[in-house]
């Protein structure tokens, strides 16, 4: 009778037969998915053109810089306004208008100012005191219209015409803007020591109106403050943050390397831990149930007593601690079970991470690959960040209709600003004024800026799960040249890395570009859900929101389903060579055919990783609290002066956590190479001396197989 080793893997069903003559990832390779590759350089031949488009008509000083009623930037150099670089609101009553929020714009005249007004002061006052000295025009003047030098016209028809605010506030700039200078005495919100003033139009106002027209202005002011001092903190404790990013370092690598002596042991006090904790859970449940059977309030049910919403109602009854402790027992049932009928794979799982630990230790040079991948992920994020906004930039001045008037049959129109005072507008809006709303324009370039920014968007989603996809095939490249080396290490090819790298470069650019594109499309697609979710937040229609929770629940799933699959499907690209499909339905039938496998090495991975990565943030943040909060007496004397001593230890314990995150993916990475290795090791090998097995002794011994020593010739 044949063994089943000796059967072909075609009689099981498999999906492909594989070489049994292969011995490591394929050298002589082809090109693969080239008409993908092909789109690709298409694609990115294209992003950069459509940067230079964008660079070409954007100009991103509309989005940073103030502008005028106008279109005019403050500040602009070559202009009247060269030395006007702050913008001052004619009315900035008129900006707790409701319009503001709908238009992004405040329905009032807007002009640039090289200063902002210091006093109270209103037309009326000025053109009284004109007469007296010719100086309180002079000053009133410079918040006028250029080119308006007539003090005697009459105030109904400046304040008709705009020529002048009806009045001025004293103001101090925000990002570039003059607003009210409000100080808080006393309890009471003033502005210059006022808490009333006139309005111009015969009206005493109060401060609080001020505060409403600028609402959230006070808050911005103080957060202002507050931002200075962080950036104070980091200017002097920067080097100390380094330091502890450089511990991280170290900590997590040295956390690698003896993972090969403390996994097992790590790993099955965690089992036992759970248990013991469960088992706890069961004894105080049935305590508590024991403690309460007998008292008569205590047997009422649950259902009696209905929904409360304070829950330590529940606590009062036996009844609940009885479905508690029978929850918990099942729990710990189905956790020991499983232990007894999973020892086996729980023992391989170990058996990899110890390996995928000796595997780092010898190609030490994977761990600072994310290097690469972290800075081909900034130029792509700086590229992305710098076309949008230079296509958000790119038109010219267009003018809408800004109406105080809710109920105004113009509002949001479009307008000329030339020719605005001519038409009947401002006859049946009174008050109304023609202010630039933004920049666009009819070409057929500014009417498809949308559809721009979204292939932008698309194109950046691509290009980023393309560097994570060149990472992930350069470290399986190189961890598989580890697993398949008979003789460790010596049978390790000389450069694993780099050779791994260029591998994935030259033959299998389509094959990385063709998965990073589905993972792309999925990821626009939920984020165009979560658009219309924003959108239809304030929706009544329930039906809607249901389907729409469903999609974005579908995706979600699809997401991390086609994340799984990339991740291995790179990994047999990186082994054999061949394109994204094979690969990708190579990987999946490998894992159907182990699923029990890949799920315990899943979870005992994610579980283990996230372990490490939270002692090592936390071990690391304790050690940035004690220092910076001065409770270590040895180097007490060299901690710098804080304002906020959590902004230096929010960060070092934001980075720690990215920096162990960065080194275990190099880790999760290996162990997910050698797991699907070792699949392959056991479905093509046998253990004679022609097809030895290439997994560890360990390995081996787990799995009762061994390998037949070559006779010696005499």
């Amino acid at each position: 009778m044949a063994r089943k080793s000796d059967i072909p893997s075609s009689y099981y069903g498999e999906p492909r037969n594989f070489d049994p003559t292969f011995r490591g990832p394929v050298h002589n390779r082809s090109c693969t998915d080239v008409v993908c590759c092909v789109i690709f350089v298409i694609v990115i031949l294209g992003y950069i053109a459509l940067g230079t488009v964008a660079w070409i008509h954007g100009d991103p000083r509309k989005v940073v810089y103030p502008t005028d009623s106008h279109g005019q930037f403050c500040g602009q150099q070559g202009t009247p306004n060269a030395n006007k670089a702050i913008l001052f609101y004619f009315n900035i009553l008129q900006c707790a208008n409701p319009a503001v929020l709908i238009n992004l714009q405040c329905p009032t005249t807007q002009l640039c100012v090289s200063k902002c007004p210091d006093r109270f002061a209103t037309y009326l006052d000025m053109q009284y005191n004109y007469r007296y000295n010719k100086s309180y025009w002079e000053y009133y003047k410079q918040f006028c219209k250029p080119g308006f030098d007539n003090p005697k016209k009459p105030v109904a028809q400046v304040l008709r015409d705009e020529d002048c605010p009806s009045m001025i506030v004293p103001s101090r700039p925000f990002l570039q803007r003059c607003f009210p200078d409000f100080i808080t005495r006393n309890g009471t919100l003033t502005v210059a020591n006022q808490t009333n003033f006139k309005d111009g139009v015969g009206k005493t106002r109060s401060v609080i109106d001020l505060r409403d027209a600028a609402n959230g202005i006070t808050s911005l002011l103080d957060a202002k403050e507050v931002g200075m001092k962080i950036f104070e903190d980091y200017a002097s404790s920067w080097y100390w943050i380094l330091i502890g990013l450089v511990i991280t370092m170290v900590v997590s690598l040295l956390f690698i390397l003896l993972l090969r002596f403390t996994a097992g042991v790590l790993l099955w006090l965690i089992i036992f831990g759970v248990i013991t904790a469960v088992g706890y859970g069961i004894w105080h449940c049935y305590w508590e149930f024991s403690t309460l059977r007998g008292k008569p309030d205590a047997d009422v049910t649950i259902s009696d007593i209905g929904f409360q919403t304070d829950f330590r109602v529940y606590l009062q009854l036996s009844q609940t601690w009885l479905v508690f402790m029978i929850s918990l027992s099942v729990i710990e049932a189905i956790i020991v079970i499983m232990l007894i009928f999973l020892r086996r794979r729980v023992r391989i799982a170990i058996a990899l991470l110890k390996e995928g630990s000796k595997a780092i230790g010898y190609i030490m040079s994977t761990l600072f690959y994310p290097i690469i991948t972290f800075f081909l992920l900034a130029i792509c994020i700086a590229y992305w960040a710098v076309t949008a906004v230079f296509l958000a930039s790119s038109g010219e001045a267009v003018y809408k209709v800004m109406s105080t008037q809710p109920n105004c049959m113009y509002a949001n129109f479009t307008c000329n600003p030339e020719t605005f005072s001519q038409t009947n507008v401002t006859k049946v809006c009174p008050g109304s004024q023609c202010t630039f709303a933004f920049y666009g324009g009819e070409s057929l370039y500014h009417r498809y800026i949308f559809v721009l920014q979204l292939c932008n968007l698309l194109v950046f989603l691509w290009l980023v799960n393309f560097t994570i996809a060149l990472g992930q095939c350069t470290l399986a490249g190189a961890f598989a040249s580890y697993y398949w080396a008979l003789k460790k290490p010596n049978d390790i090819p000389a450069c694993p890395l780099f050779s791994s790298f260029s591998r994935a470069i030259r033959y299998h650019t389509g094959s990385l570009a063709f998965g990073s594109l589905i993972l792309a499309v999925v990821q626009m697609f939920r984020i165009v859900l979560e658009y219309l979710d924003h959108k239809l937040k304030g929706a009544h229609n329930a039906f809607a929101r249901f389907l729409l929770c469903c999609l974005k629940c579908c995706f979600w799933c699809l997401e991390h389903f086609i994340k799984f699959m990339n991740r291995n499907a790179y990994i047999m690209i990186a082994i054999y060579g061949k394109n994204f499909c094979t690969s990708a339905k190579d990987a999946f039938f490998l894992l159907m055919r182990n699923v029990v496998r890949v799920a315990v090495l899943d979870k005992v991975t994610d579980f283990l990783l996230f372990l490490g990565k939270l002692l090592i943030s936390g071990s690391v943040g304790v050690l940035a609290f004690f220092f910076f909060t001065r409770k270590i007496p040895v180097i007490q004397e060299e901690v710098p002066s804080l304002n906020y001593y959590w902004v230096p230890l929010l960060t070092v314990i934001f980075g720690s956590y990215l920096v162990a995150h960065g080194f275990f993916n190099v880790y999760a990475m290996c162990v997910d190479t050698l797991f699907l290795c070792f699949l392959v090791d056991l479905e093509t090998n046998t253990g004679s001396a022609a097809r030895p097995y290439y997994m560890s002794s360990t390995l081996r011994s787990i799995l009762n197989k061994k390998n037949s020593k070559r006779k010696r010739r005499r």
